[in-house]
């Protein structure tokens, strides 16, 4: 009986071009082809030219053999923080996922800092401040709930000042 189980290392031809600081933390094959990587600073997809950090997975989901990765895409640039907006879902099939879910859950988790959400004249707002592996500080977004009229002055003008209120919340005093 083995008292501790070490799993194989990733074959170098699966491995991707990981930054200087990136180091390997899980990874799985998937029914589909191609290998799923986990590193300290996000996780490589099947297929995918560059990795997806942890500060840009808006959710994950994982139901014991499929994982779904639903991706932030950016809407707009403000001053401050950007819109983010739900990209296309993917979803794959892990073969053996051995840590890989677990790696997912907590580092995404993880990179959540600071989150609220708030009701505005019309429609509602979440906050969102995320740690971004190997930068010093939060990057800020919001995400509005579906029918929000994200454009209106007023909208725009109460998202700035949640933000910003947030944002002071977590500075670190002078």
């Amino acid at each position: 009986m083995k008292l501790f189980r070490r799993r194989p290392a990733l074959p170098a031809a699966s491995r991707p071009p990981l930054d200087g600081e990136e180091r390997v933390v899980a990874w799985c094959s998937c029914e589909q082809g191609g290998v799923v990587v986990a590193t300290n600073r996000g996780i490589w997809l099947p297929a995918a030219s560059d990795r997806l950090g942890w500060h840009e997975i808006h959710k994950a989901s994982w139901s014991g053999r499929e994982l779904r990765i639903t991706p932030a895409e950016v809407a707009e640039e403000r001053d401050g923080y950007t819109v983010l907006v739900d990209g296309p879902v993917t979803s794959f099939l892990l073969l053996e996922p051995g840590e890989v879910p677990d790696q997912v859950r907590s580092r995404v988790t993880r990179s959540v800092a600071y989150t609220t959400h708030h009701e505005l004249p019309e429609g509602a707002v979440r906050v969102v401040g995320r740690r971004v592996a190997g930068l010093d500080g939060l990057s800020w977004a919001v995400r509005y709930d579906a029918g929000t009229p994200v454009d209106q002055p007023e909208i725009v003008q109460a998202t700035d000042d949640l933000v910003g209120a947030a944002q002071k919340t977590v500075a670190p005093p002078p």
